[in-house]
């Protein structure tokens, strides 16, 4: 009499077991690297190498980005209230995704305008060290899980620790530290209030704006305003 192998006899898995198993290993992929990210700041971003390519591909030199890591207490605390004001104002009252500016961006986009300015600093940081510069619907979708595991992993202090250290703050500059000594000539811990403000104001745009431009010039003023509120912030601006 023949008797059906057993799971252990050699029988293959099922295609859809396999399938599942290997979703589930792309799923949890990056819970380790940010784990490590908790206690080490990435030498190297997608965007830098995005970068690296599009200068080795133009012939510049040096093709590599200028980056310059620093710790919490290299930084000037100007600086980090002044990326909030600037970029994401209610970090502390989110979880990785601000429902409220996408409610508000969602707005202006019906009404004609472009659909921008809801992104956090969690999702910028999640694009800058996984992925690719786009606005496709794919893209923005892997963004939003990585984002919810950034959130779940790590302080929002840590967190801003790592934008502050990732963000492009200049032509081929990464890191306030490298951004600060090629616009003012000086250490990020080292920055005014109104230089903190200044390059805050550049980094929506920081290859095509200067600290000291007429866009920096227009927009500093709000932000060094929003900057008299303590961080983090216990409720929403008004």
């Amino acid at each position: 009499m023949r008797l059906l192998p057993r799971r252990g006899d050699g029988q293959p898995r099922s295609w859809p077991v396999r399938i599942l198993r290997a979703l589930l290993l792309v799923a949890l992929a990056p819970v380790p690297f940010i784990l490590l990210f908790a206690v080490v700041n990435p030498p190297v971003t997608m965007v830098m190498l995005q970068r690296a390519g599009q200068r080795f591909v133009a012939g510049d030199t040096p093709a590599w980005p200028v980056h310059t890591p620093v710790s919490r207490r290299a930084m000037s605390p100007a600086l980090r209230r002044a990326v909030l004001a600037s970029e994401d104002d209610r970090f502390y009252l989110h979880h990785g995704i601000d429902f409220v500016e996408l409610d508000k961006a969602l707005e202006r986009r019906k009404r004609g305008g472009k659909l921008r300015g809801a992104s956090t600093l969690s999702q910028q940081v999640a694009k800058n060290i996984f992925l690719w510069n786009g606005r496709s619907f794919v893209r923005k979708g892997i963004e939003a899980y990585l984002t919810l595991w950034l959130e779940l992993l790590l302080t929002k202090e840590r967190i801003l620790d790592l934008y502050i250290n990732l963000a492009e703050w200049g032509p081929y500059h990464f890191g306030a530290e490298a951004g600060a000594r090629y616009h003012f000539r000086k250490s990020a811990a080292s920055l005014s209030r109104e230089e903190a403000a200044r390059m805050a104001a550049i980094l929506p745009a920081p290859r095509r704006w200067s600290p000291r431009g007429s866009v920096a010039s227009r927009r500093v003023g709000a932000i060094m305003q929003r900057m008299q509120y303590a961080a983090p912030r216990t409720e929403a601006p008004k």
